[in-house]
């Protein structure tokens, strides 16, 4: 009882040492910068903001902030040494970019499918159940947010592949962290669920549509490539995360049959590997381009070797996580990782950019996530909808997923220039969600208790 009593005084009593730590760190940092002392001074700098992400997870009103914390720590890290997050060598035998294409592609699966494995195939009944309302909200979503991006895009002037990467956050699927929020608001959480899934699978076609109609002027879309890649990133890693759960409430016989399945997509992709791939390419070729006869079937090749990877990828996961039942509670833990690993490339590639543009940018990103929390509640309030679900549609369209533009970005090999957008946009996504939530949490609160009070009165 004593040991517990002390180890919850010492948790408690943490921050306020740790947060006064963290003051001299940041008067260190500017002391040092004063000095031109660049290189002690971005040491001191991430450490003060590491430090400070650390503590604000120990206080109850600000842990909700501490992922946030994170990210613009590896934005700080990034900005201070720009080199240490682009390529690494140990004595020049093992050597890897942390740009890499399919690194990238990798872990932005991995991302999407730790947060489809907070989501669950009950989760699309709510579409049968209030249909009204998720067309409402799927129309604000896949609207107001890509227009009011292109309209910053001509006020601000942005060079060409940077306005781009605005449009792209702006087209994109909203983030699982609108339903946290909107719980916390006291928002309709069942639509705020179901409009999140919604807006996840029908993105593939809705962001490279955008793109195609407000991006073409600033970089080359093809709409094809463009679904092509938002399909292995959004849909087959959060399709396979709805497998598991699909997996979880099956029958013995038929997770006996999925793993069987399993078993033979293994041997398949090793006999890929092994060589048979490149007879693939070969017959590939041999096919007439005409009328997209090639394309078309290297797009159908690719999706039935991406479903399969996920068929795999859903029974391994569903027979590790039976294993180790708290895989799904770390899961989240992982996604978060992978978001900040994005953050640290892609501030890396694009620090020049960032450190030319970046008030602008931040300013842009200001704008236009408050206007998606205002045309997303009130357009919704028009069509008559009640407060509750206003709220909810409001952080539907606020809210989009960064590491999705951020994994398109890098499909396209522009990661340094179109997914910076999305560096700066997150973090402050977060932040301002945050504060919103609470205020509604709050306001609700007190007119449940003027309610009350009526109704004593009465």
């Amino acid at each position: 009882m004593n040991m517990q009593y002390w180890r919850r005084c010492c948790l408690n009593c943490l921050p306020i040492p740790l947060l006064g730590f963290c003051g001299t760190l940041l008067f260190a940092s500017a002391a040092n910068i004063s000095d031109h002392r660049h290189l002690i001074a971005g040491i001191f700098a991430i450490a003060f903001f590491s430090l400070f992400s650390l503590g604000i997870g120990s206080i109850k009103t600000l842990r909700g902030f501490q992922f946030t914390a994170w990210v613009v720590t590896a934005v700080v890290a990034a900005i201070c040494f720009p080199n240490a997050f682009k390529v690494w060598s140990i004595s020049g035998i093992f050597r890897i970019e942390l740009r890499n294409k399919y690194l990238m592609l990798i872990i932005i699966q991995l991302v999407m499918f730790g947060m489809g494995t907070q989501m669950s195939l009950s989760e699309f009944r709510g579409i049968l159940k209030m249909p009204r309302a998720v067309l409402v909200g799927s129309f604000c979503q896949f609207t107001i947010m890509p227009i009011i991006g292109y309209t910053l895009t001509r006020v601000f002037s942005f060079p060409p592949e940077i306005s781009a990467g605005i449009v792209l956050i702006g087209s994109c699927a909203s983030g699982l962290a609108s339903n946290v929020l909107t719980y916390l608001a006291g928002g309709n959480l069942p639509l705020s669920v179901t409009l999140t899934a919604m807006s996840t699978m029908i993105s593939p076609i809705m962001t490279p549509l955008w793109m195609k109609l407000l991006a073409r002027q600033y970089v080359h879309v093809d709409f094809m490539v463009m679904m092509t890649e938002a399909l292995k990133i959004v849909v087959i890693p959060v399709a396979a995360a709805l497998l598991n759960d699909y997996l979880r409430h099956a029958s013995g016989a038929t997770r006996r049959r999925f793993g069987i399945a399993a078993v033979l997509i293994a041997v398949c992709l090793i006999l890929l590997t092994l060589g048979l791939l490149n007879r693939i390419n070969l017959l590939f070729s041999t096919l007439p381009e005409s009328a997209g006869v090639r394309v078309g079937v290297v797009f159908l090749s690719q999706m039935i070797l991406f479903c399969a990877i996920s068929v795999l990828a859903a029974v391994v996961y569903n027979r590790l996580s039976t294993k180790y039942t708290s895989l799904d509670r770390r899961m989240p833990l992982f996604s978060m990782f992978g978001i900040c690993y994005f953050t640290l490339v892609t501030t890396a590639a694009g620090r020049n950019n960032l450190l030319s543009i970046g008030p602008a940018l931040f300013l842009a990103a200001v704008i236009h996530n408050t206007l998606g929390y205002l045309f997303g509640y009130w357009l919704s309030r028009l069509m008559g909808m009640d407060v509750a679900s206003a709220r909810t549609v409001a952080f539907e369209v606020g809210l989009h997923n960064a590491g999705m533009a951020s994994g398109l970005a890098a499909s396209m090999e522009k990661l340094a220039t179109v997914g910076l957008p999305a560096t700066i946009f997150s973090p402050w996504m977060n932040i301002s969600g945050s504060i919103l939530a609470n205020y509604w949490h709050r306001k609700s609160a007190r007119e449940s208790q003027l309610e009350t009070q009526k109704l004593r009165e009465r």
